[in-house]
């Protein structure tokens, strides 16, 4: 099977079930933002590879599951209003990032200031795959109710798991991000 198939040079691209839209659609921005999403936590995942740490396993276990549901989110978000999704987020999912944040949470020190986003390469990775989420985010809500509030509840979560991860990773890995510098007077 070849990989091209063509149907795309005019500017066009489908949905599930076929429908087919502009690449500038909304939905196709939606979705096409998770993708981006998750390509970043992959990134981050791989910059991994050579690390070790207690809790690596079980952070790369959650990215695994994350990867996986975002598909589902972009599944979710490229099916036509009124047509069966085939893949849909649950509540269930939620829950499982929150015991993943508050986990990781419970580990660091509390933030008494904004920090830049930085450290090791893969924290800075989980860095710049959260304000992807947001954008995604801000996509989902522009859809309006053509988006699940569950999908809109995700993608912010999602947001808040990536924040709390790049700070642990930094912390695992021992290179914080460092606060912002305060104005001298």
């Amino acid at each position: 099977m070849k990989i091209y198939t063509k149907t795309g040079d005019k500017g066009t691209t489908s949905l599930i079930y076929g429908q087919r839209v502009s690449k500038t659609d909304s939905r196709v921005e939606a979705y096409g933002t998770c993708d981006e999403t998750n390509s970043m936590i992959g990134l981050a995942v791989s910059l991994l590879k050579n690390e070790s740490f207690e809790g690596k396993d079980q952070l790369l276990e959650v990215f695994h599951e994350i990867q996986t549901k975002l598909f589902h989110v972009g599944a979710e978000l490229a099916t036509p209003e009124g047509k069966e999704v085939k893949w849909k987020i649950k509540e269930k999912d939620i829950s499982f990032m929150e015991a993943a944040i508050d986990k990781w949470d419970s580990q660091l020190d509390q933030l008494q200031n904004f920090i830049l986003p930085g450290g090791h390469p893969a924290g800075a990775s989980l860095h710049a795959a959260r304000t992807i989420a947001r954008r995604a985010e801000r996509c989902a809500v522009a859809l309006g109710d053509e988006a699940d509030v569950i999908i809109l509840a995700y993608l912010n979560r999602l947001s808040d798991l990536l924040f709390v991860a790049a700070r642990y990773v930094n912390m695992k890995t021992n290179l914080q991000e460092h606060g912002l510098h305060q104005p001298v007077e």
